[in-house]
């Protein structure tokens, strides 16, 4: 007989789909749970990661619990957590809407730990059951919003806004060499295919490894964007057209992975021909892009006054 249950990565998708539809609500084992949805980065692939999990308030923050049913290793979101506590959180609101939005991970120790586990065993007796099904501690994670009323707060975000945009300028102006540096090799120019895999592959782990740099990036941006058109309603326009232009680099993204996916399987010179040319329509983009954003959130973030569009 055919198993019908659908893998953990598939039933996470189901319930995130849901939840995305319906304003955070779900059906299934988790009706009537208080459900968050957590966007973290992945410790080894750099990728974003999207899971469903269990919340609390508490306060002005929200309060996670790495389970993992009770199972013997901690949750992989909660790994991710610990390599980069950057987080973009999504919840449901009365409305029926979700509101997105940016904040960081805090694991918390020692009685303050306890009490605030103890406090959700009340609430809801699953997590009792869960933490007697394993030797580890389960960890209680605090997600604190991103705040944008510190003036200190904010210039150290801008910072590291100016900071990321120049690391991943410099970045695509590497892959970019790397691609003329394929196609200027002696195999390629007589053959107009590279009998070896490894240049190829090589290349194409370069450009992916980029591609999911940005994504994060943009993913981040996209949480962050809520808590910034509330502090500084003057920039809802741009902050308009930035989310617009999040959409149109993630299409671009998806094509270059379908051409990385001919350039890696035959390495041909042809599909790394038309790689070159997505990747400048993509640094034409994106440089416009950052400009753009530079010039309307780093002085708001400094505060200074935005410069004109």
């Amino acid at each position: 007989m055919t198993d019908q249950h659908p893998s953990p990565a598939a039933f996470n998708q189901q319930v995130i789909e849901e939840f995305r539809a319906n304003g955070g609500a779900v059906g299934g084992m988790f009706e009537g749970a208080p459900l968050v949805l957590l966007t973290t980065t992945g410790a080894r692939t750099g990728r974003p990661r999207t899971n469903p999990a269990v919340y609390a308030r508490d306060g002005d923050r929200i309060l996670v619990f790495a389970s993992n049913a009770g199972g013997p290793r901690h949750p992989d979101w909660y790994r991710n957590l610990l390599a980069d506590p950057r987080v973009t959180v999504e919840t449901g609101t009365e409305g029926g809407a979700v509101e997105t939005y940016a904040a960081t991970a805090e694991p918390l120790l020692g009685e303050e730990r306890d009490r605030l586990y103890r406090a959700q065993c009340e609430r809801d007796p699953a997590f009792s059951a869960y933490q007697a099904g394993t030797t580890r501690v389960i960890p209680v994670i605090a997600l604190n919003r991103l705040d944008l009323s510190d003036r200190e707060h904010t210039r150290a975000i801008g910072a590291y806004l100016a900071r990321v945009h120049r690391e991943l300028r410099e970045e695509l102006a590497v892959l970019r060499r790397d691609v003329d540096d394929y196609l200027a090799g002696p195999a390629a120019a007589q053959t107009g295919v590279r009998p070896e895999p490894s240049p190829g592959k090589r290349l194409a782990v370069h450009c992916l490894a980029f591609c999911d740099a940005l994504h994060a990036h943009h993913t981040g941006e996209d949480g962050a964007f809520t808590d910034f058109e509330k502090q500084f309603p003057q920039l809802a326009p741009a902050i308009g057209r930035l989310r617009a232009e999040h959409h149109v680099v993630a299409q671009s993204l998806r094509d270059i992975e379908v051409i990385l996916g001919s350039l890696s399987a035959r390495t041909a010179a042809g599909e790394a021909e038309t790689l070159r040319a997505e990747l400048a329509r993509l640094a034409a983009d994106l440089e416009a892009h950052f400009d753009h954003e530079e010039r309307q959130l780093l002085p708001a973030l400094s505060g200074e006054e935005p410069h004109a569009s």
